[in-house]
């Protein structure tokens, strides 16, 4: 791919996610399509998304379980951008018609107090920058099918970066706790669409300790001359499975003492 097809392929996920039409897999029009070139993309959306006046609220890490890694034959996590349009407050409903195919996931999130970045950036760094950690849910959707319908190829790990990693929103809930109060590998969630539970999981699901994902990000942000900058939350990667958001779904996730998070889709 080259520049052109860079920002072409950025206009077109843009005008998919105004119109809510998505668009045909990227990975099935440019088969030579690879990491670099889906940065690239998700780059664009970003340039383009600022230029409209948005603002950067933090990053979201993915595919940061095992299992999600062996489903997209990748063996690191990705990352994508949080928007100020994206921050949803816990217990408030989501408009009919402002996701195309809304999921979501349980995630720990972290509030940075101080900015830091850099290749050697460690665990005793992120705990020592982070304000504090709550229970969040990122609500997912795609710009891009999941599935080609003529052919059957479903996305590929390169689709869903270019997508800026499939992201569409964010929702902290009720407790704020120092990064330190917890041990984040053993807070997990129970989380419930309409009452019944679709999903359980617990933070080692994320690279074994949702703190060294935040460490994975700086590093790679640091490679492109980017650092995690004060105020900015950190969605450090979800330990159960996307769970489908249809209308009319009441999501719960339940944190136990972490906290909780609600969010409902009218």
């Amino acid at each position: 791919m080259n520049e052109g097809d860079h920002a072409q392929a950025a206009a077109d996920l843009l005008a998919a996610e105004k119109s809510g039409e998505q668009i045909g897999l990227l990975t099935k029009k440019h088969p030579e399509m690879g990491m670099d070139d889906a940065y690239a993309v998700q780059n664009a959306i970003y340039r383009a998304k600022l230029a409209e006046g948005r603002k950067v609220v933090g990053w979201k890490i993915g595919l940061t379980s095992k299992a999600m890694q062996y489903a997209l034959n990748i063996d690191i996590p990705d990352s994508g951008i949080l928007f100020d349009d994206m921050v949803f407050e816990h217990g408030a409903t989501v408009p009919k018609g402002r996701f195309i195919q809304p999921r979501i996931e349980a995630e720990i999130a972290f509030v940075m107090k101080s900015e830091i970045g850099g290749a050697d950036v460690t665990r005793a760094d992120v705990l020592a920058a982070t304000d504090y950690v709550a229970p969040s849910i990122e609500i997912l959707d795609t710009r891009i099918l999941r599935v080609d319908p003529a052919s059957g190829e479903t996305r590929k790990v390169y689709d869903t970066i270019s997508d800026n990693a499939a992201n569409a929103g964010i929702v902290l809930g009720d407790k704020q706790h120092a990064p330190n109060a917890f041990d984040l590998r053993w807070v997990g969630a129970i989380t419930s669409r309409n009452g019944e539970v679709e999903e359980t999981g617990l933070g080692a699901g994320v690279l074994n300790d949702p703190v060294e994902s935040v460490v994975w990000l700086a590093q790679r942000m640091a490679q492109y001359g980017q650092r995690i900058e004060p105020g900015q939350i950190i969605l450090s990667g979800s330990f159960i499975r996307p769970v489908e958001c249809p209308s009319d779904s009441n999501i719960n996730a339940d944190f136990g003492p972490f906290g909780q998070v609600d969010i409902s889709f009218a």
